[in-house]
């Protein structure tokens, strides 16, 4: 069975090493992919060093896009998406994130932080489906037209389909697992407008999509 990680990325070249180097222990994967969203930094640049396969879009074209891109480019019949800003990850996450899909347990498998920082962890109990960790069966991927418009929003488009069509989906915990938050990245003003426009955009594709 063929598995391949898909990492979006934005100007991710502080955290992308920490997120690579576990990735490319995991003998589960077939293909490491990182697309870089049209990333102004040394983004793509540490990708290609460190053996990830890469993809560069022109400019930046929001989450949804960038993981589409990703899917398009592998065959895999699992898709491991993986957010390129976390801090902690280890081979043990990874494998414990696969294993209902690899099982056949689950359709989709969603990470949840635990036992890591307040700010991230109180956030993914409020809202796990926001997380970008996910171990997803190709098929249930290829299901959905337009994801790839979906910027921030295809994490709950993704996990609200699922459930209207009634594909098993299961919550893994992912323990000292956490990732840099927006307004530590870009200070406090900037990412708050940052993680405000990130809403946005998710409440208008709900609106948008709420037929599928």
């Amino acid at each position: 069975m063929k598995i391949a990680a898909v990492i979006p990325a934005y100007n991710e070249e502080l955290t992308l090493p920490g997120v690579l180097e576990p990735v490319m222990q995991c003998d589960e994967l077939s293909q490491v992919i990182v697309v870089s969203d049209g990333s102004t930094d040394r983004t793509a640049e540490i990708a290609r060093e460190m053996g990830a396969e890469l993809i560069v879009l022109p400019y930046n074209q929001g989450k949804g896009a960038a993981v589409m891109a990703g899917v398009a480019a592998t065959s895999a019949e699992i898709i491991l998406l993986l957010d390129a800003d976390l801090v902690g990850l280890t081979p043990v996450h990874i494998t414990a994130l696969l294993s209902p899909v690899i099982k056949e347990e689950a359709m989709m498998a969603i990470g949840v932080f635990t036992e890591g920082r307040i700010s991230t962890d109180l956030s993914q109990q409020v809202a796990p489906v926001l997380n970008g960790q996910r171990a997803v069966r190709r098929e249930l991927l290829m299901s959905l037209p337009d994801l790839d418009h979906t910027k921030y929003g295809i994490e709950v488009v993704l996990t609200r389909y699922a459930r209207t069509h009634h594909c098993k989906v299961v919550r893994v915990p992912l323990p000292k697992l956490t990732q840099v938050m927006k307004e530590e990245k870009l200070g406090f003003y900037r990412g708050f407008k940052a993680r405000l426009r990130m809403y946005w955009q998710i409440i208008k594709v709900l609106v948008a999509t709420k037929t599928l």
